[in-house]
C-alpha cells in the first residue's frame, strides 16, 4: 500500500529539470526538483556522468520529502553545453522514469537479453585471469560485444557482453549457458578461490554496468582486504575523509578531499547509496586537481564499526 501511495505521489508530482546557461558565466546549470525517494541523486548523477559531462559544482538538498539539487556542469573541454540535441535528451532522460535505478541484486551471473548475455564475474584478481576468461569464451564460440573489469585489493570483478559468435544474437540455450557458468566457474576458482568465486543466474532486468560492478564489488567485500602494493604507499598522498556525529542535528557529516577525476562524484554516491545511507544535504566543489565534497546523512550512525566501514569504502574509491 506504501509503494503504491509513493507512485501516485511521484505521478502527480513528477521531476521538473530546469537548465540555465545564463546563470553562470563558467558553466551550464541543472537544477533537478522531485518528491525524494532512495537511490535519486545516483540516478541524476550517474545520467550526467554518462553523456561526459564534468560536475564541477554540486549543491544537494532533501528536505521535507522533496529533493532538490543544483549541478554546475562542462563538457570535456570545460565549455558550457550549448548543443539543443543534448540540452533535450538531458531533460527528457531526468523528467522520466528511464533513469531510475533498479535496486541491487546479491547474485552474479549469466542474464540474457534480446541483443546480448550478460555475464558477471567475481573472484580472485591474478597475472593472466582476463586472458583464461576469453579463452574459454572464444572455445564456446562467444563473440564479446563489450566489457569491463575492475580490479582492487586482488580481487576482480567483471561484466562482458557477449553474443553467439554464428548468430550475432543473445545466447538463449540453456544447457549452454550452463556450460559457459561451469566452464568460467573452473577458471574464476583456480587453485584457492573455491568460495568466494561467483557465477550463478541473475534474475531479468538492466542494471547500469559500472553501477553493477560498483554492487559486485561491495557484495564481495573487496574493501574488507589490505592490498600488498597499499602497504607502502606514503599516506599523505591519500584522500582524506572525516566522519563527524552531529548529535544535535541527528545526523553525520562525511567531509572528503582528494584529486579530483572523471567520476569521482558518482563512485561516491554509488558506495553511499549501497550502504543504504541517505544524503540528506551536501556540496560539492572542485578546482585544479582537487575535489572536496562535504555529506550529511540523514540516518545516524551509532556504531563504530559502521562508521569504520564507512570510512573504509569513502577511502577505497579514490
Amino acid at each position: 500500500m506504501d509503494d503504491e501511495y509513493a507512485k501516485l505521489i511521484r505521478r502527480m508530482n513528477p521531476p521538473r529539470v530546469v537548465i540555465d546557461n545564463d546563470a553562470s558565466e563558467e558553466a551550464t546549470v541543472i537544477q533537478v526538483d522531485s518528491v525524494n525517494k532512495h537511490g535519486i541523486l545516483l540516478e541524476v548523477v550517474q545520467v550526467l556522468t554518462d553523456m561526459n559531462l564534468v560536475i564541477t559544482k554540486a549543491y544537494i538538498s532533501s528536505d521535507g520529502g522533496w529533493f532538490m539539487d543544483v549541478f554546475n556542469v562542462v563538457d570535456g573541454d570545460g565549455n558550457k553545453i550549448r548543443d539543443k540535441g543534448v540540452i533535450n535528451y538531458i531533460t527528457k532522460t531526468l523528467e522520466s522514469d528511464a533513469s531510475f535505478v533498479p535496486p541491487m541484486r546479491g547474485t552474479v551471473g549469466v542474464m540474457p537479453s534480446e541483443d546480448h548475455t550478460s555475464i558477471e564475474l567475481s573472484g580472485t584478481d591474478r597475472p593472466g585471469l582476463l586472458s583464461e576468461v576469453c579463452a574459454v569464451l572464444a572455445d564456446l564460440h562467444c563473440n564479446v560485444v563489450n566489457a569491463e573489469i575492475w580490479t582492487h585489493n586482488a580481487r576482480a570483478a567483471a561484466v562482458v557482453h557477449v553474443t553467439d559468435d554464428s548468430t550475432g544474437c543473445a545466447i538463449e540455450d540453456p544447457n549452454r549457458l550452463s556450460k559457459i557458468k561451469e566452464l568460467l566457474c573452473n577458471v574464476l576458482k583456480g587453485n584457492n578461490d573455491l568460495k568466494t568465486a561467483k557465477m550463478t543466474l541473475s534474475p531479468p532486468g538492466f542494471t547500469h554496468r559500472e553501477r553493477r560492478l560498483h554492487q559486485i564489488m561491495f557484495a564481495d567485500r573487496d574493501y574488507q582486504r589490505v592490498e600488498r602494493t597499499e602497504l607502502g604507499k606514503d599516506k599523505s598522498s591519500r584522500p582524506h575523509v572525516t566522519v563527524l556525529d552531529c548529535i544535535e542535528k541527528d545526523y553525520t557529516v562525511i567531509t572528503m578531499r582528494s584529486k579530483d577525476r572523471p567520476k569521482l562524484l558518482f563512485d561516491t554516491v554509488c558506495t553511499l547509496t549501497d550502504m543504504q545511507y541517505v544524503v540528506f544535504h551536501g556540496v560539492v566543489h572542485t578546482g585544479r586537481m582537487e575535489a572536496y565534497q562535504v555529506r550529511s546523512n540523514f540516518t545516524k550512525i551509532y556504531y563504530s564499526t559502521s562508521l569504520q566501514i564507512l570510512v573504509e569504502l569513502g577511502t577505497q574509491l579514490f
